[in-house]
């Protein structure tokens, strides 16, 4: 998740794509770039770090030119550093390219382009496209030719087309080359990009506060498209370079509006965002299947081999997708597994060891009690296998492994998109433990990953559910209590779901194992309860159902997450039907409509949804 500005028009560039990055730092902030023709040549400008590190470079360095692209970067490929700064060119420095998202075959190119001796200054997926670009140029320019600029427009455009068609992945880009200096090439498939009107001049973004102070008049390119910016417009086209006729719309939002991209709360926001994060967590980690791994952390098979058992530590909601991962991996892998809150590890006299895997899961990687459980776990020799979303954080550094989620920025205080991502890496952390130790071979890890890769599908699907679950909440935002029960994997999701809904609407909520019930929470249970069943298809659904009736029996008021197709709910007034999801991966999706639960009963009691009282984003003291 990267911003992206570009501009083409009369006016000097570079002032216009700073504005538009400071709209957009909520989405990267490790480095930022901008690359601009100026008389016939790119000039860059990059620094890595927040976006006030390149304004320091460009006050010392300034940067001319009215034809110019920028990006500020979420680091996926690369540590932070300007050499792995966007924007990125090809070894002449006629191309330049920015990118978001992530080319999963990029590997592969790479070695074949370095092989016909193009030489990389940076670790990043993006550069490969600059020198697929190149490459593409010369297979399309005569032997001797040198074209008029005119005639270099069409050439960037195809030369573009082609080099995307050998890449498999997300992205969305934008291309200047310096032989065609009045004329940018963008495209697009699974991340944003959206084409910004003006008189006289044309703005690009990843999203609509990049060019909102300067046009309203936006056009929202979709999978699969690609477009031709000059100063009079834009022309669109898809990847097999058939014309495109698309029409703008008004973009009625605020400012504040925009960056929020229409939603009402940052929240609702990312929970629509999630489909994105489990795809750029997965991006790239499946092929080939053995090797990822070590090719992306260091962590090699024989450390998975060798683990007598896992251990996973964190805290909050990092703490429940440790608990769903506990399942995958005796599950799946075969290892004990083990789940402690951080707070609580350093407390009790555990027995981790140099033969065992310490996994810690934390958003921002400064958790305080999280960084404490780490330290004393490598003291006692175990290795450690940090899952966290902040690229350069403190457990990054403590840790001796790290697999990033890939999940971006996330500003409400209330974690949605972060779980998703967590469960995700967790989920290809598994796959890949899996192969490792042998208890899946190739065929079934092909299986597994067929299936992972349906999730941000399920999840677009569970999303569909806003209108019914805001149509449950205006009959249940005045409760005061709530009990969530689940069973198995699903167990974690009931905690999840009700610390949801205590966070951001002060409602007292409880999560339970639904086995737990008869021992004693079903003494809570009369007609003014309201009781959310977590009853989607699984192994122990009958169970499940057992104790839907227990609770139905007492005059509960209930709600149901269900499957499509399964179960009889009659009398119950409300069920939410999800699509059919294999059971160990449902936790990825029963959540959704429980967030989206959660958040509709908080805003209609009129709650400070993103910044609820008492509650910080990063807990950094114990």
């Amino acid at each position: 998740m990267c911003g992206i500005v570009g501009y083409v028009g009369p006016k000097q560039a570079s002032p216009l794509l700073m504005e538009g990055l400071k709209r957009l730092e909520y989405r990267g902030y490790d480095s930022a770039g901008l690359a601009s023709i100026v008389d016939g040549v790119i000039e860059r400008r990059r620094a890595p770090g927040k976006l006030t590190n390149l304004e320091k470079v460009l006050v010392g360095n300034p940067l001319a030119g009215s034809v110019a692209l920028g990006h500020t970067r979420w680091a996926t490929h690369g540590k932070p550093s300007e050499a792995n700064s966007h924007p990125h060119t090809d070894e002449s420095g006629t191309i330049a390219v920015i990118h978001n998202g992530i080319i999963e075959n990029y590997l592969e190119i790479k070695d074949r382009l370095a092989a016909s001796g193009a030489k990389f200054e940076s670790e990043t997926d993006t550069e490969v496209l600059a020198h697929l670009i190149a490459e593409k140029i010369k297979q399309l320019q005569p032997p001797g030719s040198s074209p008029k600029p005119d005639l270099n427009e069409p050439l960037l455009f195809e030369a573009v087309r082609r080099a995307l068609a050998d890449v498999r992945g997300a992205y969305a880009i934008a291309v200047l080359w310096s032989k065609a200096p009045h004329v940018m090439i963008a495209a697009k498939t699974a991340s944003p990009l959206i084409i910004g009107l003006g008189d006289g001049e044309t703005f690009l973004g990843s999203d609509v506060p990049a060019f909102l102070a300067h046009t309203r008049k936006a056009i929202f390119l979709e999978d699969g498209e690609m477009a031709v910016l000059k100063r009079d417009g834009a022309s669109f086209f898809n990847l097999a370079g058939k014309k495109l006729e698309k029409t703008p719309i008004t973009i009625s939002w605020d400012r504040t509006m925009a960056e929020k991209a229409g939603y009402r709360h940052f929240m609702l926001k990312e929970i629509h965002e999630q489909p994105a994060s489990c795809e750029d967590t997965m991006g790239g980690r499946f092929f080939p299947l053995k090797g990822v791994l070590e090719r992306e952390c260091g962590m090699n098979a024989d450390i998975l081999k060798k683990t007598r058992s896992v251990q996973l530590i964190a805290c909050g909601t990092a703490y429940h997708a440790c608990l769903v991962a506990q399942y995958w991996l005796e599950t799946l892998v075969g290892v004990p597994a083990r789940v402690e809150t951080a707070s609580e590890f350093r407390y009790r006299a555990n027995t981790v060891g140099p033969d065992d895997l310490v996994i810690a899961v934390s958003q921002s990687g400064e958790t305080a009690d999280t960084l404490a459980a780490v330290k004393l776990a490598k003291e006692k020799g175990a290795k450690v296998l940090a899952i966290c979303n902040t690229v350069g954080a403190a457990l990054t550094r403590a840790a001796d492994w790290t697999l990033y989620t890939h999940c971006g920025p996330e500003l409400g205080v209330a974690s949605t998109k972060a779980f998703i991502g967590q469960l995700t890496a967790l989920a290809v952390l598994t796959l890949h433990a899996a192969i490792g130790r042998g208890t899946m071979n190739e065929a079934q890890g092909r299986a597994f990953v067929d299936e992972l890769v349906k999730v941000p599908g399920w999840i677009r699907s569970a999303l569909k559910l806003d209108k019914a679950v805001l149509a449950i909440a205006r009959k249940f935002a005045k409760k005061e209590h709530f009990l969530f029960i689940g069973r198995h994997v699903n167990f974690p999701i009931a905690l999840e779901a009700a610390l949801k809904l205590k966070e951001i609407s002060y409602i007292h909520a409880e999560g339970y194992a639904a086995g737990e019930l008869k021992h004693g929470p079903i003494a809570l249970i009369d007609t003014e309860m309201p009781v959310v069943v977590i009853a989607t298809k699984s192994r122990v659904l009958d169970k499940t159902l057992s104790s839907l009736e227990e609770v139905k029996a007492r005059g509960a008021q209930l709600i149901v997450v269900a499957t499509e197709g399964e179960g009889d709910f009659k009398d119950v007034e409300h069920v939410l039907r999800l699509p059919p999801v294999p059971e160990l991966l449902s936790p990825l999706v029963n959540i959704i409509p429980l967030q989206l639960l959660a958040y509709h009963i908080a805003d209609l009691r009129g709650c400070d949804v993103d910044q609820p009282r008492n509650l910080a984003k990063s807990v950094t003291v114990e």
